[in-house]
């Protein structure tokens, strides 16, 4: 017997140090661990000893002769990864910790997203360090809470991970309070010896073709956050009055989306799902959503779990035409050398397999569309119709090029989602890299400018870090290089002395109109969200709005 790992895996990474043999892969030290879709546990490999299992925080290992029907599919694809793949035995060897030297340090982190807790995770194992978390919103957790789809809860069990870090004696929370409104990046760095931005990457990139602007073309961005129930985001509304939706892109996000529009209301009402958003499902006309992916199914930036996970949608086909899973040059190559790497083998396995399975008379519909893109958006006043191309490859050495052709065609629609990918913005007297969209750095710390001299004290880490790219599991190793930077520049006494004392940063915020939440204050929210979720059968009821939230951070849930 086996273990497997399913699709709920976050790429933390927390199970390949415990395996004994070193049958998880890729590991932290292996350079595809960066781009990996999962980690896979090597069937041949595999003593079955269980050691991965109480470490993974999703609860996304399970042995093989435990498998549900739905699951099953696991066991092959972490088998496949292993066709091109090595497995040699040892444990992996943990880093050795630095000794600090005496002093304290404080260090601020403004944002409380998993890279956010990842790297505060990390500095409060040391009693000498102590962190401050600040977010503008009530509630922590980042995308976790307000990107992760309601449908997959198991991914969220790492908020229990993060739950243990804000419990430390060591840390503090300062939701509810913005930095640059209720205090400014000079009083941070006035305060903390160390000041780490985690603020993510929050503007979606844009199409750039006519009609763009129309009313019905929206970011993917805008629409997650609306169904997670993200305050900003939770008075929008969407026009879900037509049958068909298109969603350009086809990474995991797209795959969200396209899912959540066409799951049956009554499944979703067993998630967290904001209220407003499950309210306006249950009104959608949508039957047919359609993904646009402009090149083909080799270069698809959807996870297989995810992939596959859309087979499991009651009363939803997926629809795939066989004639459009056309390789390019460089993969066909391989594949006729029977060198494809294994990752894209499962991509075309599991494509071929959804073009060859029957519809269902009455079942709602996901379409791909590879090598094909938007070219304009039609309508009077609102988004009627979408306009797009067919493309094809073109040589061009081992990367891989598409040019677009002549043979266009139109879909009515009257909702168009972009979720071709996110991009950071500029922070407020913190340099920022306008080419690359992040803040320029070196293992976390900052620079002047792109190749300038290293800012001391001031740090970053996440999407802002490194672009838009990778999940919880890549977030995990990021957070922990910054924070391994921090205690390096602590060890090596470069971190500058703090010429103010932080003890007056709650009530600076609060002169300043904040609403400060902390621990306790989080841990209200949280009961009287769950103590909902519990009476209607979810795992938790949101609040949406900043004023409820508050009010909840006040009172204890009765």
């Amino acid at each position: 017997m086996a273990h497997v790992i399913t699709r709920p895996c976050c790429n933390d990474a927390s199970c390949v140090a415990v395996c004994p043999v070193n049958c998880i892969h890729p590991t932290p030290d292996e350079p595809t661990f960066f781009t990996a879709e999962s980690l896979y546990i090597d069937p041949d490999t595999c003593i079955d000893c269980g050691a991965c299992i109480d470490e993974c925080p999703v609860e996304a290992i399970i042995p093989d002769d435990q498998l549900d029907e739905r699951d099953e599919p696991y066991l092959q694809i972490n088998a496949d990864y292993y066709k091109d793949h090595d497995v040699e035995g040892g444990l992996v060897p943990p880093k050795k910790a630095p000794k600090l030297p005496e002093g304290d340090v404080r260090v601020a982190i403004v944002g409380a997203g998993p890279a956010a807790f990842y790297a505060a995770e990390e500095l409060v194992r040391k009693p000498q360090i102590s962190v401050d978390m600040f977010d503008r919103l009530p509630t922590p957790y980042g995308l976790v809470r307000a990107g992760v789809a309601p449908d997959h809860a198991a991914t969220k069990g790492v908020e229990s991970t993060f739950a243990a870090t804000s419990a430390k004696r060591n840390f503090r929370y300062f939701l509810n309070v913005e930095v640059g409104k209720h205090i400014s990046h000079d009083e941070l760095t006035a305060r903390y010896n160390a000041v780490i931005y985690a603020v993510g990457a929050p503007t979606d990139k844009r199409l750039g073709i006519p009609g763009e602007e129309l009313s019905g073309s929206v970011s993917a961005t805008e629409f997650v956050a609306w169904y997670n129930g993200h305050p900003d985001f939770a008075d929008l509304t969407f026009d879900l009055s037509g049958e068909r939706a298109v969603v350009v892109g086809n990474g995991n996000v797209a795959l969200d989306v396209a899912r959540i529009l066409v799951t049956d209301p009554d499944d979703l009402a067993k998630t967290d799902i904001a209220d407003h958003a499950l309210a306006a499902l249950r009104e959608s006309n949508i039957r047919e959503v359609v993904l646009l992916a402009r090149r083909g199914i080799a270069q698809a930036a959807y996870t297989n779990s995810e992939f596959l996970a859309l087979g499991e949608v009651d009363g939803v086909d997926v629809i795939i035409d066989p004639a459009e899973l056309t390789l390019d040059p460089v993969s066909e190559a391989a594949q006729s050398d029977d060198e494809l790497d294994s990752t894209i083998a499962t991509k075309l396995r599991l494509a071929r397999e959804f073009a060859e399975r029957p519809t269902t008379e009455g079942n709602k519909r996901i379409v791909f569309r590879f090598l094909t893109s938007p070219t304009e958006l039609t309508g009077d006043g609102k988004a009627e119709a979408l306009h797009a191309v067919r493309n094809v490859y073109t040589e061009a050495g081992e990367n891989v090029a598409i040019v677009p052709t002549d043979d266009g065609f139109d879909l009515e629609t009257g909702l168009v989602l972009r979720a071709i990918g996110y991009r950071g913005v500029p922070i407020n007297d913190v340099p920022f890299d306008e080419v690359r969209c992040v803040v320029p750095n070196v293992e976390g710390r900052v620079q002047s400018s792109v190749d300038g001299e290293i800012v001391r004290g001031l740090y970053v880490t996440g999407w802002i870090k490194r672009g838009a790219t990778g999940g919880i599991g890549r977030n995990r190793l990021c957070g922990q290089e910054t924070a391994e930077s921090v205690i390096a520049d602590f060890v090596e006494g470069v971190l500058p002395q703090a010429s103010t004392s932080a003890d007056d940063v709650a009530d600076l915020v609060a002169d300043r109109g904040a609403h400060r939440i902390d621990l306790p204050g989080w841990k209200n929210i949280d009961a009287t969200e769950r103590s909902a979720g519990k009476s209607a059968g979810r795992r938790r009821v949101k609040l949406v709005h900043i004023d409820e939230l508050e009010s909840a951070s006040r009172e204890a849930a009765e």
